[in-house]
């Protein structure tokens, strides 16, 4: 499976009665029934570690555009109007503010490790707690609830698997918790946060800023509000988009397939 495609629901497993394996590329699999496939007999690989670099990058990419107005600041200095830059045209710091990360799996770590150099303050909210030593090593402080890690971060970034628990995690009320000079960064999946709240908090001022590569459709309408806000930073869902990841993502889904196939543990089997 590459982009979600080909979509497997039942009528497909009924018309591939000998259907062995999906790989599936990528680390999400909220695109995947499993206990569907797991019914027909079909096992389901994916590739979850090698995106996690790639998509730490893209985090930190966007909440470096976002905070130094990146985009808008291209726009001006190519714009054919542009007759003087204003000196008043300021960005916000990054190096020394705090960095709230929602989800501290491998590649919410990545961030953490990223953000460390920018003598950043990392907090983070996870279902279990870290090892010491791993906090230790990047500096980063756990919040049990994520209601503290809102009130308290200059930036909060979103590094969750999409589940029933994370659907929409990030609302109306979240979002209220969250400074008004704050910005929400997402890398995860676009229904981790409720769309129309956030077009609301954005317009209303709520929260400063959003910088996303997910969204919900993907792409958005073109006549979307999220795409009129001069506020709102949104790239085509590229965190794993470089040429070595594809192109080890697709050798990694090659060899979860052949595995499958000869009867052989699966190197990247969801279980």
């Amino acid at each position: 499976m590459w982009y979600h495609k080909p979509v497997v629901n039942k009528e497909l497993l009924q018309s591939l009665p000998n259907l062995r394996i999906v790989a599936s590329s990528g680390v999400g699999i909220d695109h995947l029934d499993l206990n569907l496939l797991s019914s027909f007999g079909v096992k389901v690989s994916n590739t979850p570690f090698i995106v996690s670099t790639d998509t730490a990058d893209l985090g930190m990419a966007l909440m470096l555009a976002s905070s130094r107005r990146l985009v808008e600041g291209h726009e001006m200095a190519v714009s054919p109007d542009t007759e003087y830059f204003p000196a008043d045209w300021l960005g916000a710091e990054v190096s020394g503010a705090t960095l709230g990360i929602v989800g501290m799996g491998t590649i919410g770590y990545k961030v953490a490790e990223r953000a460390k150099a920018f003598e950043m303050k990392i907090l983070y909210h996870n279902r279990s707690q870290r090892k010491k030593e791993e906090e230790s090593a990047v500096g980063a402080l756990y919040c049990k609830k994520i209601d503290d890690l809102l009130q308290q971060s200059d930036f909060v970034l979103l590094a969750v698997n999409l589940t029933p628990q994370t659907y929409k995690l990030i609302g109306k009320r979240e979002l209220e918790l969250m400074k008004p000079t704050a910005t929400l960064i997402n890398i995860s999946r676009g229904l981790v946060v409720d769309q129309d709240a956030l077009v609301e908090a954005l317009q209303n001022k709520v929260i400063k800023a959003a910088a996303l590569d997910v969204t919900y459709p993907e792409p958005l309408p073109r006549d979307h509000p999220l795409l009129k806000l001069k506020n709102v930073i949104i790239t085509p869902h590229i965190g794993s988009a470089t040429k070595k990841t594809r192109h080890i993502m697709m050798e990694e889904m090659t060899e979860s397939i052949q595995a499958g196939l000869a009867g052989l543990p699966i190197p990247h089997e969801v279980l």
